[in-house]
Parts: C-alpha cells; sequence; structure tokens
C-alpha cells in the first residue's frame, strides 16, 4: 500500500522512478544467480527502500547499504511508515571498490 501511494506521489510530482528494479550481484567478476530487488530508484541516482516497522533496525540499514554496493549508486534513504510518525534515514556510501566502465557494473 505504502509503495503504491508513494510511486503515485512520485508521478504527481513528475519525478522519474523506476519501480521493483531488480539489481544484479557481481563476486569477483562473476555475475552470481542470486538478485536483489530495490523497491524504487528515483532519478536513477537514489535507491529509495520503504518500510512498514515499528522503527527501523540495523537490517534495513544493511539491506540498503548492500544494494548501494550491488548498483554502484552512492545514495540510498529508508523511509519507515509503520512508526508513531514518518522515520528516515539518508545513507551516502562511497565506492572503495574497481568500477568496470565497460559494462557499468561494480566489480567487488
Amino acid at each position: 500500500v505504502y509503495q503504491e501511494a508513494f510511486e503515485h506521489e512520485l508521478e504527481i510530482r513528475q519525478i522519474p522512478f523506476l519501480s521493483q528494479e531488480v539489481l544484479p550481484i557481481y563476486y569477483k567478476e562473476l555475475l552470481l544467480k542470486k538478485t536483489y530487488i530495490a523497491d524504487l530508484i528515483a532519478f536513477e541516482k537514489v535507491i529509495v527502500e520503504l518500510k512498514a516497522e515499528s522503527e527501523l533496525t540495523s537490517r534495513d540499514d544493511a539491506q540498503l547499504f548492500n544494494y548501494l554496493k550491488a548498483t554502484g549508486i552512492e545514495v540510498g534513504l529508508l523511509l519507515n511508515f509503520g512508526a508513531e510518525k514518518l522515520q528516515w534515514k539518508r545513507k551516502v556510501f562511497t565506492y572503495p571498490f574497481s568500477w568496470s566502465k565497460k559494462c557499468g557494473d561494480l566489480i567487488l
């Protein structure tokens, strides 16, 4: 419900986004079979993860961190609609890893 409503608000504001985007995962240049799925990617530059929990946890932080590492996107937002009032966190990750410009994929 929150995702659909949030997407509607982004559309009203003409904010470009991708929904439920499959994120490939690489390990030492090997494409793994497992993938991540991000709730939203806005402006092709911000991963947005939506939650409906009593509070944000370190598990939520870790999930967003892994998505940032997998995509090469440096900025992520956690938005939690399940708490008494909206909770949010902004995460920034700068890559110490090798970035393959040929295919645009992160090499871990």
